[in-house]
């Protein structure tokens, strides 16, 4: 009996031993670390917020190993831990290692063995960004530059690329669609950064997996996913954030939540932001100051003095964002995922028509976009159980139905034009991956779309509160298609050397039928089959002393949609886009080469160069309609011109980033951009960002992250400006020869995030502290003068 007593007393005290609850903690703060991936042959478990997890579950006492992205990997043996009283220290990069990355090929991939240069933006980043925008939160990563031509915009450009040269992906299904025009978009902000874990930024064509658009770069954006629940009980997770900025009275509330059971998971994420009019810096070019405005006072049209030049008035909106899914978990290896998307906002005035002149006086009394609104249904199936033709597949189906609309009177007109625009957008993506060998994956899929046009236009008379039809932007009932397969295979040749080669055929079609009753065109329809072939080859070399070197030779292509082929604009005054049945696809032809080095976790050092050639280059140029050079569009004699395959362009540029390690608190970062560009006749390409940079002090406790920020925009002088750029001379500052120009500036910013709790997270920050008074190259509206930022984040698990 006594025997049978010590034997169960002995067992009972191994097992509560071997229950010891384990701790992760920063090596230098002592600081929890959440997310920590623990795992060993047979088990895995992530820390929760307080760093901890039992190991109740793993029955061998063996060797276990720890991951997390911004640490570096460890492997220990449980019998050390033990003697460590369970806790575990672990050393934090210098910079983050990003180890895997979804956008390469549309799986989780190592970064080290992707040849493209990929810049991730993780959680951790996003919520200490605080961006207002998803356009902001993609300058933050200062490898993007964004273009802004009113307070609800952001057009990001991607070396030298912008607009629908560059390519938006939410949760795997892409947003361009059948009207994404050439100049600049401001499709992103219907993205809510606050839904966001992760964002992931191609530099480069990514066309082998992507498809059409992707020439300049890829952003694929990754909103929240329901988590299940992995310890038994209900994976319960409930965040507030609420954030105020001054400069443009900001008001923005934030909730999103998680409750997961072991098959079933339901995440949520709803947001309200609230933008005013907004401020500009006190010290700059008096040309960007809004000395006057257009108000309606009892039905009449009045330019009125304003009080407050810095004040750029009648820029404010507001917008709204909802995330829905739903997750079940079918069986081991299979996993479903429904997701609802709906975004919408109020009407957004187009700031930089709205400063144009005619003349002495405002050319427009009304000038603004009608609420631009996305609703999209996405279900995801996954199946994880190797077949004979994949070891993982996704399918992944989308329906969009897309909304948005311009509004503009003249000055003193009492006919208002409205044109607005709905899509119907079906979207079926497969994508697998497979491995044939020990060193060679396989990546293959296929895509296809389907796109539906309404496009309608009327005028109304504000007088009379009549209604009469009008000429529509576009052909009505187009229809855009198109159907795509693609290859791509990494290869280890050994541990240092990995191999990747893909290939990619799409095929467009458009069909559009023109209506005659406003535009003599002297064809009927706008019918289009074309088909585009695109490769790649790249090399990564990961060395064991830290050197790691990349090389990819890629081609990409955008094929012209019902933007390119069927509209009737107004690009600029004077001057009127007509359509052109004529149009095929442009390519681009891109070497890219990539050195990094880690020394000892103490400094790093990153440099990227590449060279592009776009060949059949889109553009708008002097064209004849009819037989005419000149037509009357909107009661004014324009010059016709045309979206026509008439050029080629070459565009280089470098990349460079430094981050080194002060001690266990500071470190400091720095970033440059350089990008260059021309047309065959040696004239500027219009969407290359002048020189940009930044540079960061970053200070680390356990309590307070806190840095110093300095951003930098080089000058783009007169003649260095695009031609289209030279016409808009609203937009830029006057050199002394009374030129328009983009003068350079630096602004300098303070950022702090306080942990109060394990619960509750305060910002304060000062966005441009000496309130300098600038304009980003091409945009419309002047940044924020000096801002001051407070919010909270609750997070309660």
């Amino acid at each position: 009996m006594f025997r049978l007593l010590s034997s169960f007393l002995l067992v009972l005290i191994a097992n509560l031993s071997f229950s010891q609850q384990i701790k992760v903690v920063d090596k230098e703060s002592n600081k929890p670390i959440e997310n920590v991936y623990i795992f060993d042959k047979y088990n895995s478990i992530l820390t929760n917020e307080l760093g901890i997890a039992d190991l109740s579950e793993f029955k061998e006492k063996r060797l276990l190993h720890f991951q997390h992205p911004s640490y570096q990997n460890l492997e220990i043996d449980f019998n050390d831990i033990k003697l460590q009283n369970f806790i575990v220290k672990l050393h934090s990069n210098i910079f983050p290692i990003q180890e895997v990355v979804v956008s390469a090929n549309k799986w989780e991939q190592n970064i080290k063995e992707v040849p493209l240069k990929v810049h991730k933006i993780d959680k951790a980043e996003i919520s200490n960004t605080n961006s207002q925008t998803t356009a902001d939160l993609l300058k933050s990563c200062n490898q993007v530059y964004i273009q802004k031509s009113q307070l609800g915009g952001g057009s990001p450009m991607i070396r030298g690329f912008a607009a629908n040269r560059v390519l938006l992906v939410l949760d795997g299904v892409r947003l361009n669609n059948a009207i994404y025009r050439s100049g600049n978009l401001q499709n992103v902000i219907s993205i809510d950064a606050n839904s966001l874990e992760s964002a992931e930024v191609i530099l480069g064509p990514g066309s082998i997996i992507y498809g059409s658009d992707a020439i300049g770069g890829v952003m694929d954006f990754h909103t929240i996913k329901p988590l299940y629940s992995t310890s038994g009980k209900t994976n319960t997770k409930l965040r507030y954030k609420n954030r105020y900025s001054s400069a443009n009275n900001e008001v923005m509330n934030h909730v999103s939540y998680n409750i997961g059971k072991e098959r079933l998971s339901y995440a949520g994420s709803v947001t309200y932001s609230d933008f005013d009019d907004q401020k500009m810096g006190s010290h700059g070019p008096d040309e960007y100051l809004r000395n006057e405005y257009v108000i309606i006072d009892n039905g009449t049209d009045k330019i009125i003095t304003n009080s407050e030049p810095k004040s750029q008035k009648q820029s404010g909106y507001n917008q709204f964002n909802l995330v829905q899914k739903i997750r079940y978990k079918a069986s081991e290896n299979t996993d479903l995922l429904y997701g609802f998307h709906y975004t919408t906002s109020s009407d957004i005035p187009r700031y930089d028509r709205l400063i144009q002149y005619k003349g002495d006086k405002l050319k427009y009394a009304e000038w603004y976009y009608g609420p631009q609104t996305l609703q999209m249904h996405n279900f995801q199936l996954t199946l994880k159980k190797a077949k004979l033709l994949y070891d993982s597949f996704r399918l992944t189906t989308a329906f969009q139905n897309y909304k948005e609309s311009r509004h503009d009177r003249k000055f003193s007109s009492a006919i208002k034009r409205n044109r607005s625009e709905k899509l119907k957008i079906y979207i079926v993506n497969a994508d697998t991956e497979k491995k044939l060998t020990k060193s060679t994956h396989l990546f293959w899929g296929a895509e296809m779309t389907h796109n539906r046009l309404r496009s309608t236009g009327h005028s109304t008379n504000i007088e009379t509160n009549t209604f009469e039809e009008i000429a529509s932007r576009y052909p009505d009932k187009s229809k855009y298609s198109t159907l795509a397969f693609y290859s791509n295979i990494k290869h280890k040749l050994n541990s240092n050397w990995t191999l990747n080669t893909g290939i990619r055929y799409s095929h467009i079609w458009i069909s559009s039928e023109l209506d005659n009753t406003y535009y003599n065109f002297p064809f009927s329809n706008l019918d289009l089959s074309t088909g585009s072939l695109n490769g790649g080859l790249g090399v990564t070399y990961n060395s064991d002393s830290g050197w790691d070197l990349k090389f990819n030779a890629s081609s990409g292509f955008r094929a012209p949609n019902i933007d390119d082929i069927g509209k009737v604009f107004d690009s600029e005054p004077g001057k009127v886009v007509v359509p052109n049945k004529d149009l095929k696809p442009e390519y681009i032809y891109n070497l890219d080469f990539n050195v990094s080095k880690n020394f000892n976790q103490k400094f790093f050092i990153d440099i990227n160069a590449f060279y592009s050639f776009l060949d059949d280059a889109m553009i708008r140029s002097d064209y004849s309609f009819d037989g005419h050079h000149t037509i009357i569009y909107d009661d004014t004699e324009s010059e016709v011109q045309a979206i026509v395959n008439a050029d080629n362009a070459k565009v280089w540029g470098v990349n460079f980033q430094c981050i080194a390690k002060i001690n266990q608190n500071f470190s400091a970062t720095a970033n440059m951009n350089y990008n260059n560009g021309e047309y065959k006749d040696g004239s500027p390409v219009r969407h290359i960002a002048p020189m940009f940079g930044s540079f960061k002090l970053d200070y680390k406790s356990n309590k307070l992250s806190s840095n110093i920020a300095l951003e930098y925009n080089a000058k783009i002088a007169y003649n260095d400006l695009a031609e289209v750029e030279k016409d808009k001379a609203y937009l830029y500052a006057q050199d002394k020869n009374g030129n328009p120009y983009s003068p350079e500036w630096l602004i300098v910013s303070w950022n702090n995030n306080y942990k109060l709790t394990n619960s509750i997270n305060l910002n304060f920050s000062i966005e441009n502290i000496f309130d300098k008074r600038y304009r980003p190259y091409s945009s419309g509206i002047a940044g924020v003068g000096r801002n001051f930022i407070m919010g909270v984040d609750i997070n309660l698990k």
